[in-house]
């Protein structure tokens, strides 16, 4: 298998294309053009002929320059043809559209995730922002650097930020229920800021814009895709992400769910702030 750097430098273009892709699609006048349908009878989880066809690119450009034989593959618009674990040791795991809900309703807060995780953690992860025009990505160990259109690039680390009331939380407009809003409302960090797309949050963390980000499973959870690829660039940077309990995030074990609560931080108040949110969670029940 082609090492870790080498595989990166193909799916960077990847990102850009699969960018291209959808600001095509977000630019289009007819909203009808969009094909919007619901994965359940509930209208709650849309997707869109943009999800598919970037899903279709994506799958399309790895299996063109990369095959089958090294690699699995986990997408949340395919995953519904493969049960249970993958069994490859390398598998991609792909978000062609994280935020569609924002996508269709012109935020321009979306992303692409992709990652690729080995013994069901993350190795290498791109995160692209279409709207920024930016790539975010990340080798285990290397660092996170962000990529603008003309090829410029940095690292980039976490915010120092260490005083729990002076930490911004980033927040979702849709994504909440009653049990997260008590949560949120009894900590410490009071300052919020609200950004679609699990992956633009991350990125606002990374960016220095946030510093904190949590997520609770209700009747449904995030899934694999929505967390690998962020993980590692906020983790490369600096950050943390695990669940309250502080045990690491684990990928491709079965279970496409993410259950329980999940934090996300500069790292610098974690460990406070994972048993502060289970002290409250304890009081809410």
């Amino acid at each position: 298998m082609k090492d870790l750097q080498s595989i990166l430098e193909l799916i960077r273009p990847i990102g850009w294309g699969a960018s291209d892709i959808l600001r095509s699609y977000y630019r289009g006048n007819q909203t009808d053009d969009l094909n919007v349908q619901y994965k359940d009878d509930k209208g709650k989880d849309p997707v869109t002929a943009a999800d598919l066809a970037v899903s279709n690119y994506i799958l399309q450009q790895l299996h063109s320059q990369l095959g089958n034989e090294d690699f699995g593959y986990i997408s949340e618009e395919t995953y519904q043809n493969f049960d249970g674990k993958n069994n490859s040791e390398w598998v991609w795991i792909i978000d062609p559209l994280d935020g569609t809900k924002d996508f269709i309703n012109k935020t321009g807060e979306y992303a692409i995730h992709i990652a690729l995780v080995r013994n069901q953690r993350p190795e290498l992860a791109l995160v692209a922002i279409p709207e920024a025009e930016k790539l975010y990505y990340a080798i285990k160990g290397s660092g996170t650097f962000v990529e603008n259109r003309n090829g410029e690039r940095k690292s980039l680390r976490v915010s120092e930020s260490e005083n729990p009331q002076d930490l911004t939380l980033v927040v979702s407009r849709s994504h909440r229920n009653e049990k997260l809003n008590y949560l949120l409302e009894n900590l410490p960090c009071q300052n919020q800021k609200s950004v679609g797309s699990v992956g633009g949050k991350i990125v606002a963390i990374i960016e220095q814009q946030a510093d904190v980000y949590i997520s609770l499973s209700g009747k449904s959870a995030p899934k694999d895709w929505d967390i690998a690829a962020p993980e590692l660039i906020l983790t490369e940077a600096g950050g943390k992400y695990t669940h309250f309990d502080e045990t690491p995030l684990q990928y491709n074990t079965g279970d496409i769910n993410q259950w329980g609560g999940l934090l996300a931080s500069n790292g610098k108040c974690h460990e406070m702030l994972c048993q502060e949110a289970q002290r409250i969670l304890e009081e809410f029940n």
